[in-house]
């Protein structure tokens, strides 16, 4: 199955919860690609349907496009659309490798937990738990961390016809770092795409079989 076809079809079975959750984000985010929201809204369900919060990235968009968008679920209202940067080594304007490996310098896709801010090299950050093995479970030791760049701005892309790159972090515009992260962090979630097939065929969070069979990601 194809990657277009997959997001047509791998989540009409979603339980009522996931269903309405995709409806949610599809009316708060009516420019984001919907086959995208129900997969972000398929694996928060599988992870964690009470979570107050979820933060979406579309890998598959050019990093000129605002492509992250900030949901909180209690609201539920769209807190944040924003431009965010992937790896210098994803890509250029388009991101199109992602890694798990130490050093790639490559952006990760997948379900993130976020865990606690704090201030860093790149000022105050975010860390970011992995949840898929294989995929995105080294992020954590790598410090893929969510952090401000002056990289990330409207001049930078019409400096250079994109924003700037990291290593692999998902760096966002200065003025909105604080917020941002804010209003993610501790225990809230991050779903970051791309159209990898092998992924799309084999996430456990995409391919949940049911509420009673959640991953128990809380022991």
């Amino acid at each position: 199955m194809l990657a277009q076809d997959f997001l047509r079809t791998s989540v009409r079975a979603n339980a009522p919860s996931s269903t309405s959750l995709e409806q949610t984000l599809a009316r708060l985010a009516p420019k984001a690609n919907p086959g995208v929201l129900r997969l972000a809204a398929r694996a928060l369900n599988c992870a964690d349907p009470g979570a107050e919060r979820l933060a979406v990235i579309d890998f598959s968009l050019p990093s000129t496009e605002r492509r992250l968008w900030v949901f909180d679920l209690r609201q539920p209202r769209l807190m944040f659309r924003e431009w965010v940067s992937h790896g210098k080594n994803s890509g250029d304007a388009m991101a199109t490798l992602f890694s798990n490996v130490p050093e790639s310098y490559q952006s990760s896709i997948g379900l993130f937990r976020t865990k606690n801010s704090y201030v860093g090299s790149n000022g105050y950050s975010l860390r970011l738990e992995g949840l898929e093995p294989g995929v995105n479970d080294n992020a954590f030791d790598r410090a893929i961390v969510m952090h401000g760049a002056d990289y990330v701005s409207q001049e930078f892309i019409e400096r250079t016809g994109r924003i700037g790159r990291s290593h692999g972090c998902p760096a966002v515009r200065t003025e909105v770092a604080v917020p941002l992260i804010n209003s993610i962090r501790d225990n809230q979630y991050l779903f970051t795409y791309y159209p990898d097939q092998r992924w799309l065929n084999n996430s456990a969070f995409l391919r949940c079989p049911n509420s009673s069979e959640r991953l128990a990601l809380n022991d």
